[in-house]
């Protein structure tokens, strides 16, 4: 297994720049299914995650090609339900096969899916929101869903859960009739799946709110899109610059999406400038100070958003009270901060407590999930001496070409196999 070796404490400088979002593209790709004629989507992250999925639609019968950040999608082949059980096991994400394989072939068998280890994730939501609008839903080794016909109706989510949303949305929009979702989640990446669905010539309104209207329609066509650049890969670089009190500029940053992170950063005094498209942290003009930091249903404070100003908090005058009461297993970084040195410690399985300014060391840690890799990715750059970093399959399911971005801006960051 391959493993990142990092020499930290060092100052770092120049442009970093975000690529295409991980949460929006998986759910564009599932999209693609409910068209027959060729999808193109663009400006889609090289991370593993994209490449799992690739391979799943290919074993359902898609014509897949990914050159240049393009994905060119050509579904008129696909002719099973049943996505592949081995590949279903490395993605969670694949859970986004259920809409629209549903609303395609009326029904849908695959296990239930694999992914990060950051607690339970349950589906009810999900079938809750399938079973209104006419599905049978039952787990018997394998998820087995099916519909004689998917009719629209009034959808009150169980739950302001991302991907429910998401499958909630792609088998309404070619249900027969009208569909409203109550509730529904918003964040950027379901507002651009909505955008893109619509460019698929379905009828969404209400995007960005949490009453989303859809007017049924009898079939969707091939789309050119560009899907948004990864507000959570945004974050963690500002968390990276400010927590190793570098100037850092990051660039292709949609700040619409991150407001509650600007006012996280401005509570802990960051010194940052926000533009158009880029942000751009400078050194501190006084001493980061400690805050509570509390995950919330977006536009509140994201729970990916998270993970990353623990690092920070390390370096806060004062004790930062985290609090993710989303998922009960997301702390398992506070341990392997602890082994570098900082004063963390876990309270409960949703809350943590981090005391600072620490000087951090390098040492022997692994990742857990997507966003925990990248805490440990910034924390290795603010300690002093070597780290060796385990587990990496994790931060490269999300952040695309990592080392070379971080040895441009003067990471000494390798890549060991």
């Amino acid at each position: 297994m391959a493993i990142y070796k990092i020499t930290g404490g060092k100052e770092l400088s120049g442009t970093v720049t975000v690529g295409g979002s991980k949460n929006a593209i998986l759910p564009a790709m599932c999209a693609t299914l409910l068209a027959e004629e060729i999808c193109i989507i663009r400006n889609v992250p090289e991370i593993s995650d994209v490449y799992n999925l690739k391979s799943i639609l290919e074993n359902l019968g898609a014509k897949v090609t990914f050159e240049d950040h393009v994905l060119t999608i050509d579904n008129s082949k696909v002719d099973s339900y049943k996505p592949e059980p081995e590949l279903v096991a490395k993605l969670r994400g694949s859970i986004l096969l259920l809409g629209p394989l549903l609303a395609r072939f009326g029904k849908v068998v695959m296990p239930i899916p694999g992914g990060d280890l950051i607690g339970k994730r349950p589906i009810d939501a999900h079938l809750v929101a399938l079973e209104m609008l006419g599905a049978n839903a039952k787990i018997n080794g394998n998820l087995e869903v099916s519909t004689k016909k998917l009719v629209g109706t009034n959808i009150i989510m169980v739950e302001l859960s991302v991907t429910a949303t998401e499958n909630a949305i792609m088998a309404a929009v070619t249900a027969e009739g009208s569909t409203v979702i109550h509730l529904a989640a918003t964040e950027g990446h379901v507002q651009s799946l909505c955008h893109m669905l619509n460019s698929m010539g379905a009828m969404i309104s209400g995007i960005g709110t949490h009453d989303l209207v859809i007017a049924g329609v009898k079939k969707l066509h091939g789309t050119d899109f560009k899907i948004i650049y990864d507000n959570e890969v945004a974050c963690s670089f500002i968390n990276l610059a400010a927590a190793t009190k570098s100037e850092l500029t990051i660039q292709n940053v949609q700040p619409e999406f991150l407001a509650a992170a600007f006012i996280q950063f401005m509570q802990m005094n960051v010194n940052f400038e926000v533009g158009d498209t880029w942000v751009k942290v400078l050194k501190p003009k006084e001493p980061y100070t400690a805050f509570k930091i509390t995950s919330n249903i977006y536009p509140g404070l994201m729970s990916d958003y998270i993970p990353p100003f623990a690092v920070l908090a390390t370096q806060a005058q004062g004790t930062t009270q985290l609090h993710e009461w989303m998922y009960e297993g997301r702390l398992g970084y506070i341990h392997e901060l602890s082994k570098m040195g900082a004063k963390a410690h876990i309270i409960d399985q949703h809350r943590a407590e981090i005391t600072g300014p620490t000087e951090l060391s390098g040492t022997n840690v692994s990742s857990l999930d997507v966003r925990s890799g990248m805490v440990l990715v910034i924390s290795a750059l603010v300690a002093k001496g070597q780290s060796t970093l385990h587990e990496i399959q994790h931060i490269e399911r999300g952040y695309e070409d990592i080392v070379n971005k971080l040895k441009a801006i003067g990471a000494d960051i390798e890549r060991v196999e």
